[in-house]
């Protein structure tokens, strides 16, 4: 469906024409980041920089991909209608037909998109992240994210000013869509037989965020009572914030305990990461969320492949090996994850950030996917949350963050890396170094979008754990003083 990064300067169909918008001042590009674009509005962001960005966007999606349609959605920020007005401008003046999906959470722009048949799929947005910032993700039609390589392509169109301009008689089409039907149905159709008539009931707090428009009306078409918390649209998250730590989520817990109900769960801004409470109260890691989901699959499907990136906790080896699964350790991010899943025909796969997939339903990262699945487990086996937890291990672990410059820190991994190859016996070096070792792991890894250099470890006891930590934060520190810093 799209080319290699070798390939995709080929076969270029339209000429590229001079840019007829300002070329945005250094100091810009840096909002190019590895998995999306995202900066603050007022600074790196505003309507004419939108512009440029859906203008650099477009030229690369026809120049580079031959694509002719692509979906869009926003979520409820209050700048979110103009980045979203100016990319659709921008895909229109090129000559791109665009589906526009509106306001609604991220899964659902991403169904609009593959149900409509668009080439790629693109979202307004900072997730997670305050109401002062605003960001774009991209997706191909099918659900996998748009890899490192091509959002750097479309930060230098954007910085090159690079565009392409259609004529008035090939201007693109347009059309609004209304797919938060379809999307209900289509959840309702994969997971309502499993879990109406149980009993089942959810505590559903979207903090202000997309996923007010829909989490809700989802869990409810498939049979599940519904009650919530910061359902109502805030732009501001004055309620709690857009990142839904454990910390903020005190009203959940509250309405889960105070009513009995089955589990709590909480969504970022846009809907593609969810925190889950149990029904005594208690907040799970996403690997140990990862886990218990994985292990109900492989016992369903017999076996299968498991994605989790190398940050992810060994539980899911030492649950779901025994039970004939294979785990494959993948690179940090979500587009290697929906990547991963579609090369390797995976049944699930994990992020330790909080992404999680069911690729037999969609490949993109919906956090939906998560109640949806807890729902489906807690009918089948008739037992409380709590108690399935119970069955997963749970390991000490600990991250420690590093300040090291951009221009130095990959070079001090990999110095580590071709140590720990001398040093140690299973050594992963795909993303960072991570040691493998008979009571724990370590993983030395880069930050994608600040200054860090990340220690990540994870052991069978305390005791190890603090072991290996001074170990590796030893070597680390070492590593950095023979370089100077």
């Amino acid at each position: 469906m799209y080319k290699s990064a070798s390939l995709l300067t080929e076969g270029m169909k339209y000429p590229v024409r001079p840019c007829s918008l300002k070329v945005p001042k250094m100091g810009f590009e840096h909002i190019f980041r590895a998995y999306d674009i995202r900066g603050t509005w007022g600074k790196e962001l505003d309507s004419g920089r939108c512009l440029d960005i859906g203008a650099g966007l477009a030229s690369f999606l026809i120049e580079e991909l031959g694509f002719s349609k692509v979906a869009i959605g926003q979520d409820v920020r209050t700048t979110s209608r103009s980045f979203h007005g100016a990319v659709v401008s921008a895909l229109l003046s090129s000559g791109l037909d665009v589906l526009d999906a509106g306001t609604c959470a991220f899964g659902v722009a991403m169904f609009a998109g593959l149900k409509g048949g668009a080439d790629a799929s693109v979202y307004i947005t900072a997730s997670h992240l305050g109401p002062e910032w605003n960001g774009l993700k991209a997706y191909f039609g099918d659900g996998v994210g748009f890899p490192e390589e091509h959002i750097a392509a479309i930060g230098r169109r954007v910085m090159e000013g690079r565009t392409v301009s259609a004529g008035w008689e090939e201007q693109g089409s347009y059309r609004m869509v209304e797919a938060l039907d379809s999307y209900i149905t289509f959840w309702k159709d994969r997971y309502g037989k499993q879990v109406v008539g149980r009993g089942l009931s959810v505590g559903v707090d979207p903090g202000g965020g997309a996923m007010c428009l829909s989490a809700s009306k989802v869990l409810g078409a498939i049979g599940a009572g519904v009650m919530s918390v910061n359902g109502e649209v805030d732009p501001f998250f004055r309620k709690r914030p857009s990142e839904p730590r454990p910390k903020e989520l005190g009203a959940l817990k509250g309405l889960v305990m105070d009513n009995g109900l089955s589990f709590g769960v909480a969504f970022d801004g846009d809907g593609d990461r969810a925190v889950v409470v149990d029904d005594t109260g208690r907040f799970l890691s996403t690997d140990r969320l990862g886990t218990l989901i994985a292990r109900s699959l492989v016992l369903e499907k017999g076996g299968g492949t498991v994605l989790a990136n190398v940050e992810s906790s060994m539980a899911l080896e030492d649950v779901l090996i025994p039970l004939g699964a294979r785990v494959k350790r993948i690179k940090v991010g979500h587009t290697f994850l929906t990547l991963e899943a579609k090369l390797e025909r995976a049944i699930f796969g994990v992020e330790r950030s909080g992404h999680l997939i069911v690729p037999e339903h969609v490949l993109f990262d919906d956090a939906i996917v998560a109640p949806l699945e807890l729902l489906r487990m807690l009918s089948a086996t008739g037992r409380p949350l709590h108690e399935l937890v119970d069955s997963v291990p749970e390991h000490p672990s600990a991250s420690i963050a590093v300040d090291c410059p951009d221009d130095t820190k990959f070079a001090v991994v990999a110095r580590l890396a071709e140590r720990f190859k001398d040093s140690f016996e299973r050594v992963n070096t795909q993303d960072g170094v991570r040691v493998d070792m008979d009571d724990g792991w370590a993983l030395i890894r880069c930050s994608n979008t600040s200054p860090v250099i990340r220690l990540t470890v994870e052991a069978r006891s305390d005791g190890s754990l603090d072991r290996i930590k001074r170990e590796f934060q030893g070597l680390l520190d070492e590593e950095m003083g023979t370089m100077g810093l």
